[in-house]
Formats: C-alpha cells, structure tokens, sequence
C-alpha cells in the first residue's frame, strides 16, 4: 500500500478579498514540484466566494471539471447556451470542456458565502464536444454507505454523472465509530480521499478537517471514524 498525506495547512493558500482559495495540488501562483497531480487528478480547489462575485468568462479545453458545492448557491453560464443554472448544496455539476468553451461562475446569493470544491480531473479523449451535466444526490444516500456522484461516460453505471476518464468520484458520510472497506476498481488505480468534515483514520494515519491522503497500489482500505465525518473520494488512473 503506497500513501501520500496532504495536511490541510500544507496546501497552496490564496486572499483575493472576494476569494479565499486552498490548493491540494499546483494551481495559479502556487507552484509545488511535489503536489502536481495525483495520477489523472489534476486540480482539487477548496473555494470561499463572497456575496454576488465570482469568475468572469474564461475558456477552458480538454479538462473534465466537477464543481461540488458545500453550502450556498452556484450561478452558472457558458457558451453552450446554458444561461445562469443554479447549482445547490447537495448538487454536483460536471462540464467535459472539450474541444473548447468558455463560461462564467457566480456566487448566487446577494447575502451568504458560496463553499465549493473544484475538481479538474485529465480526460482519456481529446478533443469531444464539450458537454454540460448536474443532479442532485439525496442525503440519505450516503449514510454509512458509498454514493457514486460521477463515473465514466464508458461505463453502464445508473445514477451517476458521465465524464470522459476511467473515474469514480464519490462521497459517504460516516457516523461516530463506524469503520468502511473501500475497494479500488483496479491495480491501475488510486483514491485521493479529503476528509470535508470530522476525523477519521487510514492506514494509520489521523485526518481531521480537509486532511487528504492519496492511497495506491492495494486492493482496498479501512477507514475508520473517531467522529461524525464526511469524505469525499475521488478514484483515478495512476498513469496517464
């Protein structure tokens, strides 16, 4: 078993006054050797946007982009004529940018922060028509069990939202004590986990609040829970 642990207070910080940005991997002007990716995991961005601001149109391509909000409201609109879309807490939205598009995101309340993780992740075709997603996922369907929010668009997975890599990105909420087996899809493969709230352990290793660990090169892992907790697991090829 192979791990690599991301401490919260380690990752890449940026103050814009409107944003407040934590990076787990090299992002804008945080630049680590180190902390380039985790197989095709490119980008994880834990993000704080003020009240009504946000990002002005910007283009991306060939990216897979999964925005996950935490609490508050996203605003979303591109240039594949989707105008201003709402996206909740609870929702999860996935954008294959393609072959190219540019779009716009806002906080969408005039009065609360919107918190979010933005997850880039290295697709496995190039240059597809760019194409817009997101579904909402109950509560309830991840109480001490595995809910799978995105899978590949390859795969004849029901409920989960499509992108163009072999991914599984998925989340569980665990109660106070409870342990759970996580099984990796293959020796290909690894699990960047983020603990988004409480404390739990792997592999020996303690993760309290936004603590990560990347886990490779095993069959599968126990995670176990010293409190409340909420983990969010993102699966990918190791190699590109």
């Amino acid at each position: 078993m192979k791990t690599i642990v991301h401490k919260a207070d380690a990752r890449g910080f940026a103050d814009y006054g409107w944003l407040q940005a934590n990076h787990s991997f090299s992002f804008a002007n945080f630049h680590n050797p180190n902390k380039m990716q985790f197989g095709a995991l490119r980008v994880l961005n834990d993000d704080t946007i003020a009240p009504k601001m946000g990002f002005s149109t910007h283009a991306h391509d060939n990216m897979e982009i999964i925005t996950i909000p935490l609490k508050g409201e996203l605003k979303h609109k591109d240039s594949m004529a989707n105008s201003w879309l709402t996206v909740k807490e609870n929702e999860v939205q996935v954008m294959s940018a393609g072959s190219g598009l540019e779009h716009s995101e806002i906080n969408g309340s005039l009065e609360a922060h919107l918190s979010l993780f933005q997850i880039w992740i290295i697709p496995n075709k190039e240059n597809v028509s760019p194409r817009y997603d997101q579904k909402n996922f109950e509560i309830e369907g991840r109480k001490n069990k595995l809910q799978i929010l995105v899978s590949s668009i390859d795969e004849d997975f029901d409920g989960s939202l499509k992108i163009h890599q072999d991914a599984i990105i998925s989340r569980i909420d665990l109660s106070k004590d409870e342990n759970f087996i996580y099984n990796i899809k293959s020796s290909t493969h690894g699990v960047y986990v983020m603990n988004i709230d409480g404390e739990v352990e792997i592999n020996s290793e303690n993760l309290k609040i936004r603590d990560a660990i990347g886990v490779s090169e095993v069959e599968s892992f126990e995670i176990k829970s010293k409190e409340d907790s909420k983990i969010l697991f993102i699966e990918v090829p190791m190699h590109l």
